[in-house]
């Protein structure tokens, strides 16, 4: 790891290319046969099942395996062969398209959900069950947290490892496979959703043989990953690829445990969970409170621990700081899972473990956060003229909030209020809207000018005004439900004179209405902010600069040249 950013690319540092030399082999002929196979069996599933929904499945395989062997015949007899003494971005750069797209989707679906809560009769058609609300809300779930943060961490993930080690991406045409292959698990996952196919667990809702495609997918992007550290030119590791790393491999993990099953039928796209009871309770939210912690904390903190001191243009406020965040996050967050299981058959002893581990959890999260946000000393007054790194700051200050409130939510007394009301869902959109929204908005805005070899964004002013509309709606979706949630928490526990319920569910729900509209509000806002964005970086990479702006602005340059 690097403290003062010495290494071409690291944050501070004097950008250099890779040495050149060969690409170390990923054979392409390897991965037509592996093609061709997986084609021979999607034709067969397709043929032989009895379950229509398998079958759109299979033929969705087949094609996207077709269109692979396709595209590896054209590259392999057309001459397509890449430079390889160059850094490998080309498929960053398809991961930040693929980000903004199942982005504005994924934004675009929670609006409509939340829509549909406050006015029940919005977008729903009695015979059209696709639409209703049980199979959108895995949609938005998974297409925000899998399809949007997924590609900006592989996205990322594959920049940052190049540029801090010097080294092109391992594994030839790998990296391609694992973008392409990322992407079809989404697909495969949200026709699913919209088909009634799920395994109804939380953030893990793809049947079975998504998560084995998965698998396969995960473990060539850790082996890609590694590769190119092994292969690097660069005596230390900077510690965002700790970060990437730690989320590579616990994700891989997690998956691995949750998701084994048995399936009905080779050819039948419903399974059956290895777990059962109370067992399966605690390893479904071992995975999910995980996954929260691996995937959408360790993985985008290493994004603020590339990108903040990038933009910044100074070295990471404290090398030892970094190193106490990373192994106590890593230790302490795998043990916190229980607390989501307070008040169940779980026993006590393992509720108390999950809530301790939570508590403590506090200080080297905020750790993490102090790190980021006095990365900008000496250098404050970039916020003033530069809105994508006010953006990022802003990131990590609801990473520090959501990270106390987390804590505190998990102690038992409080739990008994929280759980199951709004009050969760204000707590986790204000992690998912500001922490890892905002610091997914950052990278983008960094990423398109480097990549795309412009020397500054389309429009500042743009960025303001997504900046300043997102926050508005992120503040308004989170009061709301923090209040709607309280209210929930606290006319479910309401009793009169005479020992009965105060309050049915119904006259809670009428109580909540209110706060639905806000938070739909909130949604849209948040919806518009990203538009704005998904417009303002199409314009950037044609090479566009607003009239207004003409002039250079300070804090918006490139990156150093490739």
């Amino acid at each position: 790891m690097l403290e003062k950013g010495t290494a071409g690319g690291a944050p501070g540092g004097k950008a250099s290319g890779p040495a050149p030399g060969a690409d170390d082999g990923y054979d392409g002929p390897i991965l037509g046969v592996f093609l061709a196979i997986a084609s021979l069996l999607a034709l067969i599933v397709a043929a032989r099942t009895s379950d229509p929904k398998m079958q759109v499945h299979a033929f969705v395989f087949l094609a996207a395996f077709l269109i692979g062997g396709f595209a590896l015949g054209v590259r392999h007899y057309g001459g397509l062969v890449s430079d390889k003494s160059s850094y490998m971005f080309g498929v960053v750069k398809a991961g930040v398209i693929a980000s903004m797209f199942w982005g504005l989707a994924g934004f675009l679906v929670g609006l409509v959900i939340a829509l549909q809560l406050a006015f029940p009769h919005f977008m729903y058609l009695p015979d059209a069950l696709w639409e209703n609300f049980g199979r959108l809300r895995p949609l938005h779930t998974s297409a925000v947290i899998f399809a949007f943060g997924g590609n900006v961490l592989i996205a990322t993930s594959f920049y940052v490892v190049q540029r801090t080690t010097r080294a092109r991406l391992w594994g030839g045409v790998a990296p391609w496979f694992v973008f392409w292959g990322y992407n079809l698990f989404i697909v495969i996952a949200a026709t699913g959703y919209l088909m009634g196919i799920t395994e109804s667990r939380e953030y893990a809702e793809p049947e079975w043989y998504a998560d084995l495609w998965l698998t396969i997918v995960w473990v060539v992007y850790l082996a890609v990953f590694l590769g190119t550290l092994l292969k690097r030119k660069e005596p230390h590791i900077y510690v965002a690829n700790w970060f990437y790393l730690a989320f590579i491999v616990t994700i891989a993990m997690l998956h691995i445990v949750n998701n084994l099953s048995m399936p009905v039928s080779l050819t039948e796209s419903k399974s059956y969970s290895l777990f059962s009871g109370v067992q399966d309770a605690l390893v479904q939210w071992w995975y999910g409170h995980n996954a929260v912690g691996f995937f959408l904390t360790a993985g985008f903190l290493a994004i603020m621990y590339y990108f903040i001191p990038k933009r910044a243009e100074r070295p990471v406020y404290s090398y030892r700081l970094s190193i106490v965040h990373f192994w106590s996050l890593i230790f302490i967050y795998i043990w916190a899972g229980p607390h989501h299981l307070h008040y169940t058959a779980l026993p006590e002893w393992a509720q108390t473990l999950g809530m301790t581990f939570s508590i403590m959890l506090w200080m080297p999260s905020w750790g993490g956060m102090i790190n980021g946000l006095m990365t900008l000393s000496g250098a404050w007054d970039k916020l003033r003229t530069d809105p994508v790194l006010r953006m990022m700051v802003v990131s990590v200050a609801f990473y520090g909030m959501s990270t106390f409130e987390g804590p505190v939510m998990s102690v038992r007394a409080v739990n008994a209020l929280s759980h199951y009301t709004d009050w969760t869902i204000g707590h986790v959109h204000s992690g998912a809207l500001g922490w890892v929204g905002y610091i997914s908005f950052g990278a983008l805005y960094c990423l398109v000018p480097w990549l795309w070899k412009k020397k500054r964004l389309y429009s500042n002013a743009l960025v303001e005004w997504h900046f300043w509309i997102s926050t508005i709606g992120i503040v308004l979706y989170i009061t709301s439900m923090w209040v709607s949630g309280i209210m929930q928490g606290l006319m479910w526990r309401a009793y009169d004179q005479f020992g009965f319920l105060q309050y049915s569910f119904v006259e809670t729900v009428a109580a909540m209405h209110p706060y639905y509209i806000i938070r739909a509000l909130g949604g849209g806002l948040f919806f518009i902010g990203a538009t704005i964005m998904a417009y303002n970086l199409w314009r950037t990479a044609r090479g566009d600069v607003s009239a207004r702006e003409q002039a250079p602005a300070g804090g918006l340059a490139a990156a150093p040249a490739e």
